[in-house]
């Protein structure tokens, strides 16, 4: 395995990354796109595991405002994973001079990796693995999980824990994504409108016990997708299958390249 451990400069922003290539690789990188509060580092080791799984080159950067990358600004735009999708996601393609993409995202990054599908079909992407996606806001637990995670922030060692990935600018890339999913303007927040110009294959995992989003999140997502999608659901799995199943996870990944003719031979 080769490793680049670098920065990407995308609109005077610092954007790190971490690229995985095996020796034998294919022209198909897979780009990981993280959570909320997530970044490079908090993928941990999946990646590589996928990378050695596929042979396929593992891509994984940290947005603006999260682990070592440059801090964003706040207030956060409520069309931030619009912006992500739509404007940073390409350049970032360019910049790593990928021609061919499966995105591989999570939470967050799995609903900018529907809005950059969505939005004129590049001819680049060739696959979405969509972890946990949600397509619009459900106020009665997405809201009120993230209000318990405010005072979680507050009350427990949460902030000492996320100071690992983001240090000094813990607080910053915090109260950046919880100040922008509970202001009041962002209930209607929706992106189902991208889903009928989605025309590649589609990979849907997701947790049972998921506390940010229920499986009428992933439910949407197939109904209006128009060829569908292959569905992978975690019996007693929480918000994270990467970390939560690692195995299950990687497994499903793998059948559904397989499956899709994604996988093929060297």
């Amino acid at each position: 395995m080769r490793e680049i451990r670098d920065f990407f400069e995308i609109d005077g922003d610092k954007l790190e990354y971490h690229l995985i290539t095996p020796r034998k690789s294919r022209d198909t990188t897979l780009v990981f796109l993280h959570e909320g509060l997530g970044c490079v580092a908090m993928w941990k080791d999946f990646p590589r595991r996928v990378a050695e799984a596929t042979g396929y080159p593992t891509l994984a950067y940290s947005r603006a405002g999260y682990g070592g990358s440059t801090p964003c600004q706040r207030p956060r735009p409520i069309t931030f994973m619009h912006d992500e999708g739509l404007k940073v996601l390409p350049k970032v393609f360019a910049a790593a001079g990928i021609s061919q993409a499966i995105l591989v995202g999570h939470s967050d990054g799995a609903s900018i990796a529907l809005i950059n599908a969505g939005s004129d079909n590049d001819h680049r992407l060739r696959g979405l693995v969509l972890m946990a996606p949600h397509v619009f806001v459900e106020e009665e637990l997405t809201v009120n999980s993230i209000r318990k995670a405010k005072s979680a922030y507050r009350a427990t060692d949460l902030r000492q824990r996320l100071a690992r990935y983001h240090g000094d600018n813990v607080d910053h890339t915090f109260l950046s994504w919880v100040d922008t999913w509970l202001d009041e303007s962002f209930l209607a927040w929706n992106i189902e409108g991208f889903l009928p110009s989605i025309s590649v294959p589609t990979l849907l995992i997701q947790g049972d016990e998921d506390n940010y989003g229920t499986l009428r999140q992933v439910e949407i997502i197939n109904k209006h997708l128009p060829g569908g999608a292959d569905m992978f659901i975690l019996p007693g799995c929480g918000h994270a299958p990467f970390r939560e199943y690692p195995s299950e996870t990687l497994n499903a990944i793998t059948d559904f390249l397989e499956k899709h003719q994604l996988l093929q031979p060297e």
